[in-house]
């Protein structure tokens, strides 16, 4: 243990971290800068930082606070100790309805101050699209402004007083009328009150440098607000007093299609005197799709206010009537709202890839212009970026002149840092020639500060340097940032990233085969980190249950690039604190959906595992229930299931079992069924054959052996929808599928020489050389079915989602995988799409359940959601993850997050469900949960119209 971690263990009583694990996931954040700290302290209350700040000071140690790591400059990283306030200083201390004031500590996420202040008609201003996971310390750290700026401003318009400890350990409170200023700050403001004056462009989104503006007597002597976007340089915040405004009571969205950006960008400032909430606006190269959004190239997002919807639409509607557009469309709808402004608030993450998959990435995120000289400002910008050959994809505040961009930087080559260098010199100057800001809400960081004197001279930027040292005389706190910063293209994440790609299995297909490009799709944006979800989301369920971060998506994806990396983590694919960080991951693919730039997780945790159990034993749960296929197989040929139940119902067998297998003490083995289900359709009288499509219906593991009453329903309904159902070929050959009846076909169809299986278990095991084994089987089998036009019907949602996915993406090399990829249909689209004037039975019940996470992240359930409603299924799905997850939630050590996932929604749903509802769960693994956590039968829908048939 080094002397400064001893020191800190010491003197805090927060936790320290100097581990690997604990520093790897603080040397980003959203930007392109990395620093590999030295350790990691939790603080509990402003009595533990101001000893860390002793301890650091006595030792020359930087400190850097951070908050949610989402600053987009580089600002939240450092070489010396962070401060991480998530953990524990992250509360809402108070909330005065009357005063409309709230006492908030720095690590309190934004969304949870504005639940708390919802009931009263209140909310905090500022809302940056990262309002699920940000901090106030952070916003308060970089003067964050959001989309509500044009009407309530940047967080230094929220702001009343803050409390802070410097770096020499005085906690002063900070607020108008010189309160709370250091020694030395009044001094240094009287002495230059003409450049303080003169020398600070007037705009509403100038948040570069320091304002010390704000420090005029005419402003008010406002020490706070100009401590507000100071990046954690000058103090150490540990509470804030905030301001509240009131909320309207009712919305509406006015979604202005215009030609392109330019004519959208100078439509923006004239809407200003009408007094919206918003003027967002993004152009159509961001857009994956413009479903649901008027014509045209470029829109804005203009949302307006008022006590009754009717209100609120009238001024949208005058907002339209003002505006020159080529479409346009006003949205009361609450839900409908929120679907418009998602694309917009995902852009973040969206833009991080061009349209081609190429990568673009931050660094000139957030300039800012007056706002009657954006459209000016955009045609320079992209004329500057097509002079160096670059692209990006302009976004954001056209209200207040703020634009985001990621562009598509060549950070990996000398000559592309060079290029960067090049531009961002270039368009500062352009930035400054239209009368703007480098930076318009997320700071300069390292990302500007460099090319602060461009902008605002070399006089005021030695006055920075002079307010910097009368509050941190030391240079302690976040040296580099803001004064005296480090150049721009230095300290780049990528640097440290091999130039060669890495000897992988999984094809990676869009990020051109290359693994350490998949784990770069990760910025850093930390949607994974929120702590509910909404409508169906997933991502990311075990953050949600332990709320630490290496359990996040972007925990995981930074422990993987420090892999990648090899400085911090060492040992490569065999680290120990990489697996640690993985076990908890439930391979739910929710990531895969739900993260901006569709960071999939569960394909790098299969990837990982297949190289750290290389040669060597892996774990027994690994053969238990990776390898559950065979045992399931095994005992359905020697018809041996009722004695593995009976003695599987022997508890003390059973414990000795479940232990050798590495299962949860806590889980009841499954039942295998008497009967599997192939071996009931070989024996079933069939009916005339139908006239309709021929389907074939794929005999997945848990279907065939575990829950095989799933298979028999969805023949029933198949059939009765009058398609015609076929079971998969059981030899390798030529012969083609035909109608199910024909000697040929049912020879096909009864042999029981070979099984097809997508390979689940052996991928979320990472037993991959083994998964492409049995996927090649299953595509010799498949040979005949593929030279028809017949569709895969395929019940097990998670089944489904491996033959859509994992399977092209391991057999990237084989082009049968793809075809069987683009064949597989869910039981509801196949009714859809080959039945489609079938009428599925009136069952006209209230339905409760969950979406499956794989469903949800793959396959997609708008075709269920029809289905369901055609049957009078009334209620939506929860999303989230039921927690089981296949073979995680049976896993040793893993019950208790098994268990809090399933309480994160899917209990609840089902504990308020309306008396007589029907509990839908298309996933065996979602049915096991259900009825081991609840005592509650879940039923796939096949089986509650099957039962509707009768």
């Amino acid at each position: 243990m080094t002397d400064l971690e001893a020191a800190l263990r010491r003197a805090v009583r927060g936790e320290v971290g100097f581990d690997v694990t604990s520093r790897a996931l603080t040397t980003m954040d959203a930007s392109n800068y990395r620093r590999v700290p030295l350790g990691v302290v939790a603080p509990t209350d402003a009595d533990d930082v101001a000893a860390v700040l002793e301890v650091c000071r006595e030792r020359g140690v930087p400190v850097v606070a951070r908050g949610g790591g989402t600053s987009i400059a580089g600002q939240a990283t450092g070489t010396g100790v962070v401060l991480d306030f998530t953990r524990h200083m992250n509360r809402l201390v108070a909330l005065d309805p009357q005063a409309r004031t709230a006492v908030v500590q720095p690590g309190l996420v934004l969304d949870r101050l504005q639940d708390a202040a919802a009931p009263h008609g209140l909310r905090f201003g500022p809302d940056p699209s990262t309002h699920s996971r940000c901090t106030l310390g952070g916003m308060i750290g970089n003067n964050s402004c959001g989309s509500h700026s044009v009407a309530w401003g940047t967080t230094a318009d929220s702001v009343r007083e803050l409390s802070v400890v410097t770096a020499r350990g005085r906690r002063l409170r900070l607020g108008q009328e010189w309160a709370g200023a250091p020694e030395g700050l009044r001094e240094l403001v009287d002495g230059d009150l003409a450049r303080l004056r003169t020398g600070f462009p007037d705009l509403p989104r100038r948040i570069s440098g320091y304002a010390l503006d704000a420090l005029l007597p005419e402003n008010g002597a406002d020490v706070a607000r100009s401590f507000c976007g100071s990046e954690g340089t000058l103090g150490v915040l540990t509470e804030a007093v905030v301001r509240l405004v009131e909320s309207p009571r009712a919305r509406a969205l006015a979604v202005l299609g215009y030609a392109d950006e330019a004519g959208a960008a100078e439509a923006a400032a004239g809407l200003l005197p009408l007094g919206p909430l918003t003027v967002e606006g993004m152009a159509v190269d961001l857009v994956p799709s413009t479903e649901g959004l008027p014509r045209g190239g470029a829109w804005l997002f203009v949302e307006t206010g008022g006590a009754t919807e009717a209100e609120a639409r009238a001024r949208a509607e005058a907002v339209v009537r003002a505006a020159d557009v080529v479409d346009a469309l006003v949205v009361t709808d609450p839900a409908g709202q929120r679907t418009l402004w998602r694309v917009r608030e995902d852009a973040s993450g969206t833009a991080t890839r061009m349209p081609d998959g190429s990568e673009a990435w931050p660094g000139w995120e957030d300039c800012a212009v007056p706002p009657a000289r954006l459209g000016g400002y955009l045609r320079d910008f992209r004329s500057l970026l097509s002079a160096h050959d670059l692209r990006g994809t302009p976004y954001g505040h056209f209200g207040d002149g703020c634009i985001h961009v990621r562009i598509d930087f060549d950070l990996l080559t000398d000559a592309g840092v060079a290029r960067f260098r090049r531009f961002s010199e270039e368009l500062a100057d352009v930035v400054v020639a239209h009368g703007g800001s480098l930076s318009g809400e997320h700071g300069d960081g390292q990302a500007r500060a460099e090319l602060l004197p461009r902008m605002y001279g070399a006089e005021t930027v030695a006055l920075f340097e002079r307010a910097k040292a009368v509050w941190d005389p030391d240079d302690l706190l976040n040296p580099g940032m803001l004064v005296r910063p480090a150049p721009l293209d230095t300290n780049l994440r990528f640097s440290v990233l091999p130039r060669e790609p890495v000897d992988v299995a999984f094809g990676y297909p869009s990020d051109g085969g290359d693994f350490s490009a998949a784990v770069r799709r990760c910025v850093g944006v930390a949607k994974c980190r929120t702590t509910s979800v909404s409508g169906a989301g997933v991502m990311c369920p075990s953050f949600r249950a332990t709320g630490e971060e290496e359990h996040s998506t972007r925990g995981r994806a930074r422990l993987l690039h420090e892999m990648l990396a090899g400085e911090l983590v060492t040992d490569g694919w065999r680290s120990k604190e990489v697996r640690d960080a993985l076990d908890l991951c439930l391979s739910c693919k929710g990531c895969r959906s739900d993260c901006p730039v569709e960071v999939d997780m569960a394909t790098y945790k299969a990837e990982f595992l297949h190289h750290h159990y290389e040669g060597r034993r892996r774990p027994a749960a690994h053969y238990a229930m990776g390898w559950l296929p065979v045992w399931l197989r095994w005992a359905a040929r020697t018809r041996t299931a009722p004695v593995v139940n009976a003695l599987a119902s022997v508890r003390p067998l059973a414990a000795v079992a479940k232990r050798l297998g590495g299962i949860a003490g806590e889980r009841a083995v499954p039942r295998l069924a008497g009967e599997t289900f192939s071996r009931w359709w070989r024996g079933r009288r069939r009916g005339p054959a139908g006239e309709g499509d021929l389907v074939v219906l794929w005999p997945d593991t848990f279907t065939e052996h575990l829950s095989p009453s799933v298979g028999r329903a969805a023949v029933r309904v198949l059939e009765a929808a009058g398609l015609r159902v076929a079971l998969p070929p059981t030899l390798r050959g030529r012969a083609v599928i035909g109608d199910g009846t024909s000697k040929s076909a049912l020879a096909l169809l009864t042999s029981r020489r070979g099984q097809v299986c997508c390979g689940l278990t052996y991928v979320s095991t990472g037993q991959l050389d083994r998964a492409r084994a049995v996927m090649r089987r299953t595509l010799d089998l498949m040979a005949p079915v593929l030279e028809t036009s017949a569709p895969v019907v395929v019940l097990e949602p998670s089944c489904a989602a491996a033959l859509r996915t994992d399977l092209p993406e391991l057999l990237h090399d084989d082009p049968r995988a793809a075809r069987l990829a683009s064949r597989v249909l869910t039981f509801a689209e196949a009714l859809e799409r080959h039945a489609p004037d079938w009428t599925p039975p009136a069952v006209n019940l209230p339905a409760v359940g969950q979406t499956h996470c794989h469903q949800h992240a793959v396959l997609g359930d708008a075709a269920d959601r029809r289905l369901r409603e055609s049957a009078g299924l009334s209620g939506e799905l929860s999303g989230g993850c039921c927690g089981l997850a296949g073979n995680f939630g049976f896993e040793s050590g893993h019950y208790e997050v098994s268990a809090a996932c399933a309480e994160d929604q899917l209990l609840p749903a089902v504990r308020e469900a309306p008396d007589g509802a029907v509990v839908l769960a298309d996933g065996f693994s979602c049915r096991t949960q259900l009825e081991q956590l609840a005592g509650v039968r879940g039923r796939h829908l096949a089986e509650v119209l099957a039962e509707g048939l009768e």
